[in-house]
């Protein structure tokens, strides 16, 4: 019946008081943790996603911007520098080829920023970490895990994530 305590026999009330207070504990630590996550991967999705998107649109843009003189040669310099009434192809070269080069570096940096962080492997671990700890929280819900056990695969699974912050009121906690 929920508000009854039983004792079992060699434990006082006091005893079995304290092992709920840390039970408790634990599942709001998980709450809050769970909670960090959340704000980790409600940051990184976007900006991983932007960063992938930039450097796809980057990539395609230089491609652009060199196929016409790649592949037109002297005729196509010559007839995009006559539309636009210059005197010289080499300008149409040189302005094809530096827009290239620009976005083509855009693409190299976003490419780069994204692996230096190593944004997908990290949202990946976030995510499971996070389902694994609502498993966790199920399990101490429903009493069917011990609080040592659960404590130990709480360690486990936060340790795997150590990108993500930790909530500020589990540090105080955990120094106190």
């Amino acid at each position: 019946m929920p508000g009854r305590v039983l004792v079992q026999p060699g434990h006082s009330l006091q005893t079995v008081q304290m092992a709920q207070d840390v039970r408790r504990e634990l599942a709001d630590r998980i709450e809050r943790r769970r909670g960090s996550i959340t704000a980790y991967l409600t940051a990184s999705r976007p900006r991983s996603s932007r960063l992938t998107t930039i450097s796809i649109i980057s990539s395609a843009v230089a491609a652009v911007l060199v196929a016409g003189p790649a592949l037109g040669g002297e005729s196509f310099a010559g007839g995009v520098g006559g539309a636009l009434g210059l005197s010289t192809s080499s300008i149409v070269w040189r302005v094809l080829c530096f827009l290239g080069m620009l976005a083509s570096l855009v693409a190299v940096i976003t490419t780069n920023l994204q692996k230096s962080h190593d944004l997908p492997a990290r949202i990946s671990a976030a995510e499971a970490v996070d389902a694994d700890l609502e498993g966790l929280q199920t399990l101490l819900q429903f009493g069917k895990t011990s609080t040592g056990d659960a404590v130990n695969l709480y360690q486990g699974y936060v340790s795997r994530i150590p990108f993500v912050d930790e909530p500020a009121s589990t540090r105080a906690a955990g120094s106190a």
